[in-house]
C-alpha cells in the first residue's frame, strides 16, 4: 500500500519544470520539520569568472531555448563524453556528439513528438550492449492536473538510430526516471518521480517482460510535487534504495529503503514548514568521502506560491550527510537565489568534493545587478564551503552536467538554459565551460 499524505492548499504557482512506514501498512504521517528561511552569513562570494572559458555548442534557434534537462553520457561508447538533452518547447531529444577532445559534429535529432520531455537518462534497458535512452515527459510544462504524463524508452539499434517505445501513459505528469535493478531479478527497473499537480506520486516500474518494454507500476508515495528521484544503497545493505525530493509546498525529502524483492520501507528524512521554500533539485554524491552516498539539494524555485515571483533570501543549497543505517543529517552549504541543478564534483582537483549549482531566476526587482548564473561552492576539505561566482551570464540556467571535453582531463561543465519570461536577452542554449 502506498504511503499517503493529505492534499495541501495550492496557489496558482507556475512550475518551472521541473522544473517511516512499511509499504504493507498505514499509520500516522510523520510530522513536518522546522522551516529554514534564513541564509548563512558570509563575506560574500568570491568573483571567479576568469577560471572558466565558455562557448556555445549545438544549433542556433530563433525561439528562446527550453532546455529542460541534459545528460553527459558516452552515447556511442567511443570513449568520449557526449551531450543528450531535452528541448521541451520543440518536444525533441537531441544529441551533441564529441568526435575528438573538444571537437563536435552538428547536433542530431534523436526523437521528436516527445510530449514535453523534461528529463533523459541512459542505460542498456534491453541488455543488447548499447545505450538506450529513458525520457520523462510532462506533455504540458505549465500547471496541469490531467493525467497526461508519458514515459518513453528510445531503443538504440547499435548505430545510434532510435525507436520510440511508450511504456507508461495517461498518468500524472512524469519529471524523472532512474534505471536500477530494484527487485534483484537481473533486469533494469525504473524509479519514477511524478510531479502531477495536486495528484502526483513516487513509484517504480518493474521490468516484467517478456518484451523489454513491458513494465508494471508500483506506487510508493501518494504525494504531489516530486522533483527528482535518485537510486543508491543508502543504508549499506547492498540493496538499492530510492530517494525523492518533494516540492509543491510539501518541501520534503523521502527515502524508500529496499528490503529485497521490490519491497520498500518509507521514511521522511527532512521537511520544511516554509511552503515557499522552493525545492528545485537533488543529486547523489559522497560529499565527505566517507564511502556513503549523501544527498545534495537545492531550493531556488521562485515561481510560487508567493504572489510576486523572484528570488528569495532563503534560496540556496544543502547537503544531507549519510550517517549510516539509513540516517541523514542536514547541513546548509550556502545561499544562491534561484538555485537549481546541484552537482558534486572536485572542480579544483584538490581531493575534496565541491558543489556547483546553476541559478534559474533573474533578479528583476534589482535590475539584475546581483544575478549569478553559475556558482561554485569550494570545499576546503573540512566541509566548509566558500561560494565562487563562475559566471553572471547567460541567465536562467536550470540544468548542469559534468564531463571531460578537452585534453587536460579536468572536469568541464555543460549548462542548459530555459527561457519563459521576457526580456529574452543574455540567453545560452547549450554552453560548455572549461578551464
Amino acid at each position: 500500500m502506498a504511503f499517503l499524505r493529505p492534499i495541501p492548499k495550492f496557489s496558482g504557482a507556475i512550475v518551472l519544470i521541473v522544473l517511516g512506514l512499511g509499504m504493507t501498512g498505514c499509520g500516522k504521517p510523520p510530522t513536518r520539520g522546522e522551516a529554514i528561511t534564513q541564509t548563512l552569513p558570509n563575506s560574500g562570494p568570491v568573483e571567479a569568472g576568469d577560471l572558466f572559458e565558455s562557448k556555445e555548442l549545438g544549433t542556433f534557434t530563433d525561439l528562446p531555448p527550453w532546455i529542460a534537462h541534459l545528460k553527459v553520457i558516452d552515447l556511442d561508447q567511443d570513449g568520449l563524453d557526449d551531450i543528450v538533452f531535452c528541448e521541451a518547447q520543440d518536444n525533441e531529444v537531441r544529441w551533441i556528439r564529441q568526435t575528438a577532445r573538444g571537437e563536435f559534429v552538428p547536433e542530431r535529432l534523436l526523437a521528436a513528438d516527445m510530449s514535453g520531455p523534461v528529463h533523459v537518462e541512459g542505460a542498456d534497458m534491453d541488455a543488447d550492449g548499447d545505450i538506450d535512452l529513458i525520457v520523462s515527459s510532462m506533455t504540458i510544462i505549465f500547471p496541469h492536473n490531467d493525467r497526461i504524463g508519458h514515459a518513453f524508452i528510445l531503443e538504440n539499434d547499435g548505430a545510434e538510430n532510435f525507436t520510440t517505445h511508450s511504456i507508461l501513459q495517461n498518468t500524472s505528469r512524469i519529471v524523472d526516471m532512474r534505471p536500477a535493478d530494484l527487485n534483484g531479478d537481473g533486469r533494469l527497473d525504473l524509479a519514477v518521480a511524478q510531479f502531477g499537480y495536486d495528484q502526483g506520486q513516487v513509484a517504480w516500474l518493474e521490468h516484467v517482460g517478456p518484451s523489454p518494454w513491458d513494465f508494471k507500476r508500483h506506487v510508493l508515495l501518494e504525494l504531489s510535487g516530486a522533483i527528482n528521484v535518485e537510486v543508491a544503497d543508502f543504508n549499506g545493505d547492498r540493496i538499492p534504495d530510492i530517494a525523492a525530493l518533494m516540492s509543491q509546498q510539501w518541501e520534503e525529502v523521502y527515502t524508500f529503503l529496499g528490503t529485497g524483492h521490490g519491497n520498500f520501507t518509507t521514511q521522511r528524512i527532512w521537511g520544511s514548514t516554509n511552503e515557499d521554500y522552493g525545492s528545485s533539485g537533488m543529486s547523489v554524491a559522497d560529499l565527505n568521502r566517507d564511502g556513503r552516498p549523501d544527498l545534495i539539494c537545492s531550493n531556488g524555485d521562485g515561481f510560487g506560491p508567493a504572489a510576486t515571483p523572484g528570488p528569495r533570501p532563503w534560496h540556496g543549497l544543502q547537503w544531507f550527510e549519510n550517517t549510516g543505517n539509513g540516517g541523514f543529517k542536514y547541513h546548509r552549504i550556502g545561499a544562491l537565489p534561484g538555485a537549481y541543478a546541484p552537482i558534486g564534483v572536485d572542480l579544483d582537483q584538490d581531493g575534496a568534493m565541491d558543489v556547483v549549482s546553476a541559478a534559474a531566476y533573474a533578479d528583476w526587482n534589482n535590475q539584475n545587478r546581483e544575478v549569478v548564473s553559475l556558482m561554485w561552492f569550494r570545499n576546503d576539505g573540512q566541509m566548509n564551503f566558500t561560494p565562487h561566482v563562475l559566471s553572471r551570464e547567460p541567465k536562467d540556467l536550470i540544468t548542469l552536467g559534468v564531463g571531460t571535453f578537452d585534453h587536460s582531463g579536468k572536469p568541464a561543465l555543460i549548462s542548459g538554459g530555459f527561457y519563459i519570461y521576457p526580456p529574452f536577452d543574455s540567453m545560452g542554449r547549450i554552453m560548455l565551460w572549461h578551464r
